[in-house]
């Protein structure tokens, strides 16, 4: 079957691709997820608005994203999160904060999918995260979670 990705699928392609794969995976996995759209005639047209939202979302080329790392390294990010009297969160602390605490400190908007958490967050303290910025460029920013 061919379909259109609306997103980065991890082996096959990123938003805007059109692909062939196997019947049973379209049907039952990526077009009900929206990771992807059946190919016609008709969505033919919505792949330039995909790929156009896509360069938007882009960092401009490898230099440009090798400014965003230095940014994002230099300096640990905080992030203010609610806590209890222990030390122990309300929840845990999500990739879009992280994207919003990271767009603060750069100035830049970071995509959250290209935020990778190990653990998930749920104390204060430090932690390591890494964000791909490029296809050659990924960063490790130290992340302080303290209380608000």
């Amino acid at each position: 079957m061919k379909i259109i990705l609306t997103q980065e699928v991890t082996g096959l392609g990123s938003a805007g691709d059109v692909i062939e794969v196997k019947d049973g995976y379209a049907r039952n996995y990526l077009v009900p997820r929206g990771d992807a759209i059946r190919w016609t005639k008709g969505a033919e047209t919505q792949i330039e608005q995909i790929k156009a939202a896509r360069a938007a979302r882009a960092v401009r080329d490898a230099d440009h994203a090798g400014e965003i790392k230095g940014k994002l390294e230099a300096a640990p990010v905080n992030l203010k999160v609610r806590a209890g009297k222990d030390g122990r969160l309300y929840g845990s602390v999500t990739v879009a904060d992280i994207a919003s605490a990271l767009a603060d400190t750069t100035g830049e908007s970071i995509d959250k999918r290209t935020i990778a958490v190990g653990n998930p967050i749920k104390s204060l303290g430090a932690h390591e995260i890494s964000v791909k910025l490029h296809d050659e460029v990924s960063a490790t920013v130290a992340l302080n979670v303290v209380p608000a």
